[in-house]
């Protein structure tokens, strides 16, 4: 397969490389995209790959490529991603995909030929699958906390684009704590209602920088769910708690194995394979070959925007929000600070 990389920052380099490197036996990068000529070139040079293009368009039509790593700041990743769906190309986009679920179905829409994947790195280690797969045995699923409590500082904010509705989309929420509330919606499946609160307590941001709600599931389970950027010591932290035992994962960025704990004699994950982009595209490339839909594409891809829009649509309005709710013509389908709203 022919892979192309647009957008060459720091995420393209540190996950995205690393990972087409672990499946050169099937896929090779062959063109690199960023409006920043001089940082293309260095890109490309650094890690031997032969185009580097400062369009989409022209590297679209000249290098034909079977997928598309998009590692663009968020706000242009609706319109780039329907542009390589458009030439056929698969297309793997860096979270947060887009910046409202009305753009999230506008990818979707062009979907023909290519198909569209959200990368979501954490639902692919060997502990998350264990945990699913497990999950039957350990009985009635009760309570969940899902904790994302980073630290970023107020450099982190001068990127232009960061901390900015029209640009970001959202703070912590949107950006920081989507993968550990994607990992527990793939553990504990589709939600009812959320109320929630957010607030910009110290950063010098548009979007907020704490966010806290608590969950109601399908299947009656509740979760207190924490987003933050204030916080010294960082941790990510999940908790599941069912009838008849008690699951935890304590990590940062990614686990392994031995991040995990559980009460339960039944925890043994077969293997240890951390959570990484190297993971989830090894899936990629399996479904590519398969002609099948991609992981994490179509409703699992939606599945953690559609909680960070509730999310966002309460705390907005002092109400509780229902997931059934948020359907075209919401306030916050179209814009995650729900302008317009009142």
């Amino acid at each position: 397969m022919r892979a192309a990389v647009v957008g060459t920052g720091g995420i393209a380099g540190i996950c995205h490389l690393p990972a087409l490197r672990s499946q050169a036996h099937r896929v090779r990068p062959v063109a690199a995209v960023d409006v920043d000529e001089a940082r293309v070139k260095a890109f490309c040079a650094e890690h031997s790959v032969e185009g580097a293009y400062t369009s989409l368009e022209e590297m679209l039509e000249a290098e034909r490529p079977d997928l598309v790593h998009l590692c663009t700041p968020p706000h242009l990743h609706a319109a780039q991603a329907v542009a390589c769906l458009e030439a056929g190309a698969w297309v793997w986009i860096e979270k947060p995909a887009c910046l409202s679920l009305a753009e999230h179905d506008l990818i979707t829409a062009a979907e023909g030929a290519g198909r569209a994947s959200v990368v979501s790195q954490h639902r692919f280690g060997s502990g998350a699958r264990h945990l699913r797969a497990l999950a039957p045995e350990l009985g009635r699923p009760l309570v969940a906390l899902c904790v994302t409590t980073w630290y970023r500082d107020d450099a982190y904010y001068e990127v232009p684009w960061r901390g900015r509705w029209e640009t970001e989309g959202g703070g912590p929420t949107m950006g920081h704590g989507i993968h550990q509330m994607d990992l527990m919606l793939s553990v504990l499946g589709d939600w009812t209602e959320i109320r929630a609160m957010t607030g910009t307590l110290e950063r010098r941001i548009e979007t907020e920088d704490v966010s806290m709600a608590t969950v109601r599931f399908d299947s009656g389970a509740m979760a207190s769910v924490v987003n933050s950027v204030l916080s010294r010591r960082e941790e990510s932290y999940l908790r599941f708690d069912y009838t008849e035992a008690t699951v935890e994962l304590r990590h940062l960025y990614g686990y392994r194995n031995a991040d995990w704990s559980s009460t339960s004699a039944l925890w043994n994950p077969p293997e240890d394979l951390p959570s990484s982009h190297e993971a989830q595209l090894a899936e990629l490339l399996d479904a590519y070959e398969r002609g099948g839909p991609p992981p994490m594409g179509g409703a699992d891809g939606r599945r953690a925007l559609e909680l960070i829009t509730g999310l966002y649509a309460s705390a907005a309005t002092g109400r509780p929000v229902l997931r059934a709710d948020l359907v075209p013509g919401h306030p916050f389908y179209d814009r995650l600070d729900g302008r317009g709203w009142s």
